[in-house]
């Protein structure tokens, strides 16, 4: 079953919908340039409301790796996103740091990032297109024969989530303008768009 993830939450109503929905992944953005930015204290009270069985996701862009695991030993997120230009050194210094798992972000132009997010030594990889949060897809034809687990994100919405669903049989699909109106998490497109996940689950 492909999982999902809704990235992006900031608000007590985006927590009480993906608690309706069940998704497996929820994301916190803690880079402080985002629209979607998140204060570490605000995430902590969010957790608290999140049901225990949704994994929390929090999204990093070129952080500290002893803030992001101070976060991660807290219990305030279980996974750490990487999306920043995280070095394989890195990684190393934030498992020194912690045991929790690793997801770091590839942008995808070609040939060369998917071999690059083969060799990367995270937990996972999530595949995207520009710097995350763009709202665009990739060419999924490169990452057809991709030989290792994988986040897809990237302009998905519920109009066109099955399609990837069908064609790539990731591990998980991420979304975040994706299932927004106006800048805001809608609930009603929060919906459509598990429901086209499961649907395409089930065929």
């Amino acid at each position: 079953m492909t999982k999902i993830k809704l990235c992006g939450l900031f608000r007590p109503c985006d927590i009480e919908a993906a608690n309706g929905l069940m998704p497996e992944y929820i994301g916190f953005v803690f880079a402080s340039k985002s629209p979607r930015y998140i204060y570490p204290q605000k995430a902590a009270e969010l957790r608290l409301i999140l049901k225990r069985e949704i994994k929390a996701v929090g999204v990093f862009v070129g952080e500290r790796a002893e803030n992001i695991a101070d976060l991660l030993n807290a219990g305030v997120i279980d996974i750490a996103q990487l999306h920043g230009g995280e070095s394989e050194e890195y990684i190393k210094s934030l498992r020194y740091l912690t045991d929790k798992p690793i997801i770091k972000a590839f942008r995808i132009d070609g040939p060369d990032d998917v071999r690059q997010a083969e060799k990367c030594s995270a937990d996972y990889v999530l595949l995207d297109s520009g710097n995350g949060g763009t709202g665009t897809a990739f060419e999924w034809e490169l990452i057809k024969n991709i030989k290792r687990p994988y986040f897809l994100a990237g302009g998905l919405d519920a109009e066109n989530v099955g399609k990837a669903v069908n064609m790539l049989k990731p591990y998980a699909v991420d979304v975040s303008s994706g299932i927004e109106t106006n800048g805001l998490k809608d609930g009603i497109k929060m919906a459509d768009f598990v429901a086209a996940v499961r649907k395409e689950d089930e065929i």
